[in-house]
């Protein structure tokens, strides 16, 4: 088996993701250019081939910074990410190639975002579950699958006169708008506005974007990517002083219909921590948990990482966040947040 980076190859990778079936959106070649020109980080996808055949693929990104360290994410700013390769042994190859790239270049460990235990034998993290939503071919169906109360919540939105667009580049200043607005209130750096641009840029086909107005002005909105069969919402905001309004409950069952109507079968709402509010609010839906594995190598005597706003030792700094001038967090909170995966 032999290991080589991608450089020209793009057509040959993205052939390979979608012709198997634990590929995921977040494995096509794009991610790369989209990961290089919005955070300059370095991006390693390895190919593992044999006898002029590709049978396995894993995309790298090397961070490095004073205040986060040294490691190695696949695939970072998103869900899912890690191995694609059928054999068990071409899996190990590419493991093993990984870990001693993360020696060579001093990182602290090598996370891969798998969605199976793809692994045996090392440290796995199964703290987050994906929720999807199986879909009809007709939203009417959807709609009356739904329990009495969950429509009244729909319906609240739409009686208030809530109205709904759905685009691309015209509809990024909406988002960016919301979005910035809800990181800062949750004491979270924002990512930059070239980052959700670079992502239109390199997936024209299948990435859009979904805004709730309330007269011309945007109060909810979600960004949202499609893969295969599956439609997702990586990104998604209300404006907590309109949240009477219901502005959240109109985005969902907007993005739903636009799901059905091109075509996907499957609806996924995000990762999510089982038991707090965003599982409970995803599984109204009738949304499903499938649980998550990530999986690490660490370098001698590392413990896995912990960079989640959850962790004890961020509190103080959330905070601290949450007190500043939007204008502040939406100039310095990119330069922060491209160290955190």
């Amino acid at each position: 088996m032999k290991i080589t980076t991608l450089e020209s190859e793009t057509e040959l990778w993205d052939d390979f993701v979608r012709s198997r079936p634990t590929a995921r959106g977040p494995h096509l070649s794009g991610w790369k250019k989209v990961i290089e020109e919005s955070f300059g980080h370095t991006c390693i996808y390895l190919m593992a081939t044999e006898n002029n055949a590709l049978h396995g693929i894993l995309p790298l990104v090397h961070f490095r910074s004073r205040l986060f360290g040294s490691f190695l994410i696949s695939v970072p700013f998103l869900n899912y990410g890690g191995i694609v390769a059928e054999r068990a042994a071409t899996r190990a190859s590419l493991f093993d190639f990984a870990r001693d790239l993360a020696v060579t270049r001093r990182a602290a460990y090598v996370e891969l975002r798998h969605a199976a235990p793809l692994l045996e034998n090392v440290p796995t993290k199964q703290h987050k579950v994906s929720m999807f939503l199986d879909l009809p071919e007709r939203s009417e169906q959807l709609w009356n699958d739904f329990k009495p109360k969950l429509r009244s919540q729909i319906r609240k939105p739409q009686k208030e006169g809530l109205s709904v667009r759905i685009g691309r580049e015209e509809e990024l200043a909406h988002f960016y708008e919301v979005f910035s607005v809800n990181m800062r209130d949750l004491g979270t750096p924002v990512y930059s506005r070239n980052f959700f641009a670079q992502i239109l840029k390199h997936f024209p086909e299948s990435a859009w974007i979904c805004s709730i107005l309330l007269h011309e002005q945007p109060i909810a909105a979600g960004f949202i990517f499609g893969f295969r069969e599956t439609l997702e919402i990586p990104w998604a905001s209300s404006l907590r002083q309109y949240n009477h309004l219901a502005a959240n409950m109109l985005l969902y069952w907007s993005v739903l219909e636009f799901a059905i109507k091109k075509g996907y079968r499957r609806f996924d709402f995000g990762r999510c921590t089982p038991g707090e509010n965003t599982f409970k609010f995803k599984a109204q839906w009738g949304a499903q948990p499938v649980p998550l594995h990530w999986q690490y190598w660490l370098a001698n005597g590392n413990t896995l990482p912990e960079l989640a706003p959850t962790n004890p030792k961020y509190q103080l700094a959330i905070k601290a966040w949450q007190k500043l001038p939007l204008f502040v967090t939406r100039l310095v909170g990119p330069a922060i947040i491209r160290n955190i995966p």
